[in-house]
This record gives C-alpha cells, structure tokens and sequence, in this order.
C-alpha cells in the first residue's frame, strides 16, 4: 500500500468502492486522513462493510462540511453526460474533486528516495486501443530484465494498493481517459500515447473531450519523455506539441504501417519488422513475427510503443528483443484457445469497438467471424473494408440483426447465442481458418463484462473440441 501523504487529520469523502475505492481508503487512512465513504450501489456498501470499511452517509445535509476533498471512481462522470448529483453538491461547496491517481502522484515519491541508488521510475500508457497489451509487455519485458517491476492503474492492482518504491524500481501505470481526466497531479517520467479512436464519447462530450482526456497526461506537469503513436492526427498533433524539433529526444515517436523521420527518435514497424532510428542512423531491428504473444500489425505497434518506453530507459535492444519472445499476451486480446485439425479459436473479447475489432481481422486470413453484442454508435460501417478475409460471420446478442443488415455480401448466420456461434463456425471451419471471436460491440447485453464473455467462448470452444473425433 502507498500510504496518501499530506492528508493527515482531514475529512476526505471517498465515492465509489470497487477495486480503486476501496484501496484509495485504506491509503488515506494510513495517512491519518479521516475517509468517508460512499457507494450508491448497496451491495457495494454491504461488501465494504463486511471488508471492515466504516460509511458515511454522503447524501446527508451538513456532511460537507469540513470536507477537504472528494475522491472519485473512474466510473463516476463528472461532467459528461452528467455529473453525479454528490459531485455537484462537492463543487458547489467548494470541494476539491480528484481520484485515486492524483492521490498516487503526489504520494509515490517520499524523503527516503534520497537514500536510492537509483531513483524509481513510473511509465504511464494511455490511448483507445492497445494500453494494456503495451503496459504488460513493458512489464515483463522488465521483469526478465531483472528489474523490480510493478504493474498496476486500470490492469491488475489498483495505484494506491501497490507497494512503496524499490531502489531501481519501475511502476508501470495503464491510465485510461477516466482516470487522466480528473487526476490533478499526473507525472509520469515515461509518458505513452498509442492511439486515438472514437470511443466513450458520451463520457466526454464528443471526440475532442476524449483527446483531452488523454493530453492531459502530457501536458499536466511534462513527462521526461513521451512516446507517442501518430497514426492518427491526433498522434501527429501531440507530438508536434511536446517537440521542439527534430534533434528533441524527448519525444519518442511510433508507428505501424509507415517510416517514419529517421532524423527524429523513431520506432516503427513494416512487414513484421521493427526498426528504431535515432539521429539519421538505425539503431536496432527486430523480426516481430515470430512471437506468438504479438500477432497482427496492431500488436506490432504495442510492440514498438513498449520498445520505444524501455529505450526510454536506457534498456539494450537485445535485451528488450530476447524478452519480447517469451510474452504470452494477455486473455482477451487475440489470445489462441485452441487449435485443431489446422483451424485457430482467437479469443479477442476486448475487440469492444470496430476499430480493435479491424484490427483483428487485419491479423488472420481466412475468418469465421463471431461477432455481436450491445452495438456502439456506427456499428460496423468502419469494419467495410476488413470483410474480405472473412469467410463466414456469426452474429450474437443484441445488435445481431443490425448487423447482419450491414454486412452486405458476406455470407453470415444469426445465432444469437455463444454457444450456438462457437458449434456453428468449429463444424463448419476448414484446415487454415481461424474462429475468431472480435465483438465490435460491448457485451453488456448478455454479460457482465469483457471478461465474461471472452471465457464463455473459451469454454464453448473446449467444449466443442471435446466434441470432435
């Protein structure tokens, strides 16, 4: 735990009690601040009280008063569509509104770092598509590297439960736009941005909030260095942003599909190959298409984003080369589930938009597609010029219908069950053709989560292997 520093003695409401806020309330107690929480979910209220957590009613008249801040879960809006009527009623008493990862920026750093050999370091990633698979790879790639690694922030642990800094220590941080939108304090050494696509738009106001959300990262305080995809315009935009020109090594640029300046710090990858150029000379390459953990061009950039954070820190590329080999990938993400009689079963779960779920079908020849769920804003129309290694899809959930009707001339079958999809494609799949499961759609319809419905099909997929002779 990262004990909450310069809040001892003070009342700090705490909304929201899930992973972060829970962890958010055990730091500031161990900071001798006073937390008062709140969860508008009653089981959430019974979990925390069967964890020990003492409530405080904050719908209450008077409880304000006294109060120094509110710390807010990233689910909790803010502004966008609306803010949560306690928000309201903090700001408009004066309080000050911030979240578990301001808290962690102003906290990590402590007296005793003065007593390092090396100081620690924290490398935070953020963007649409590809943060957690780049933050686990900048992870592992340290942890065979040998150093004290910590990985935490929207994968794995929450920022406040994870463990004080180590001499030499890496904190690795996925952030995503509901957490760099209301942190006041975010200052990474190592900031990275890997991509922009239009997703939780309602969250904050339209595209241009959501790229805000992101900058934030970069220009609330200036990380040492910033490593950043510019794919997209808005990519070009932030880096032309944070450079003073092209000798500027603090900006990192990435890339994949197209060369970039080799007179400016660049990492890019073409054809399965990464190439790092630094000041008009290459510095490294690497063949990315034999690790298993990294298939398809979209991971390719993960891949360069994490190479071009490590070289940040003075990591060979041997090194960094020779670790990348053993990363496995993490479940959801283009993750291989079985395999028999020559056909695949990719579990991409995660492929919640149709921008992830295009780059998974860049990554396979050869689809039977499992599609559906609770469609977002534009359904598949983005997915039109993907369609043609798709052999077959098979469409589930809510939007199966709607889809169908924009699938044009691939042929397609509504099933709206996993279960159903998953025995349909495996009995008609051949030798070379992948099952792969990319949504492009949220799962809220018929699960919980991402999670969820990645191992149902993990499930229905052993189930239909037992089947075969």
């Amino acid at each position: 735990m990262i004990p909450v520093r310069g809040v001892e003695g003070q009342k700090i409401a705490v909304l929201g009690l899930g992973r972060s806020g829970t962890a958010t309330a055990r730091a500031l107690a161990a900071g001798r601040a006073e937390p008062l929480l709140w969860d508008d979910s009653p089981e959430a209220r019974a979990t925390a009280e069967a964890a020990g957590l003492s409530l405080t009613d904050l719908t209450r008249a008077g409880v304000w008063d006294g109060v120094a801040s509110l710390i807010v879960s990233p689910g909790i809006p803010h502004l966008y569509p609306a803010p949560h009527k306690l928000i309201v009623r903090a700001m408009a008493a004066g309080v000050p509104v911030d979240n578990d990862i301001g808290l962690f920026f102003r906290s990590f750093a402590t007296p005793q770092w003065d007593h390092m050999a090396v100081a620690p370091k924290v490398i935070a990633v953020t963007g649409s598509n590809g943060k957690s698979t780049t933050t686990a790879l900048i992870h592992h790639i340290l942890q065979v590297a040998g150093k004290p690694a910590q990985m935490g922030g929207n994968i794995g642990r929450g920022v406040l439960d994870l463990e004080p800094a180590a001499d030499g220590g890496v904190v690795v941080l996925e952030l995503s736009s509901y957490q760099t939108e209301l942190a006041r304090a975010l200052t990474p050494d190592i900031a990275v941005f890997t991509n922009l696509t239009p997703d939780h738009l309602g969250r904050h106001g339209g595209l241009g909030g959501y790229f805000a959300a992101k900058r934030r990262l970069f220009a609330e305080g200036g990380p040492d260095r910033a490593v950043i995809g510019v794919d997209e315009p808005e990519g070009r935009y932030l880096s032309n942003q944070m450079s003073q020109g092209n000798g500027d090594d603090r900006v990192i640029t990435v890339s994949s599909g197209q060369k970039l300046d080799k007179n400016r710090w660049s990492v890019f990858a073409r054809k399965g190959f990464l190439a790092e150029w630094r000041k008009g000379r290459q510095v490294a390459a690497i063949d990315l298409r034999a690790i298993a953990g990294l298939p398809g061009a979209h991971n390719h950039q993960n891949a360069c984003a994490a190479y071009a954070a490590l070289r940040g820190l003075g990591l060979a590329p041997k090194l960094i080369e020779r670790a990348m080999g053993s990363f496995a990938g993490l479940p959801h993400r283009s993750q291989v589930v079985g395999e028999r009689g020559g056909v695949r079963f990719v579990n991409d779960s995660k492929a919640t938009n149709a921008d992830s779920a295009a780059k998974a079908l860049q990554a396979f020849d050869r689809i039977r597609w499992i599609a559906g769920g609770l469609g977002k804003e534009g359904g598949l129309a983005a997915l039109q010029p993907y369609l043609g290694s798709v052999v077959k899809a098979y469409l589930i959930g809510h939007s199966a219908r709607d889809f169908a009707l924009e699938l044009g001339d691939t042929e397609h079958e509504i099933c709206e069950t996993m279960q159903r999809a998953v025995a349909r494609a495996a009995a008609e799949a051949e030798p070379g053709d992948t099952v792969l499961l990319a949504p492009a759609a949220a799962s809220f319809d018929q699960y919980p989560n991402f999670e969820k419905r990645g191992e149902d099909f993990m499930r229905q997929v052993q189930e239909a292997l037992a089947q075969q002779p």
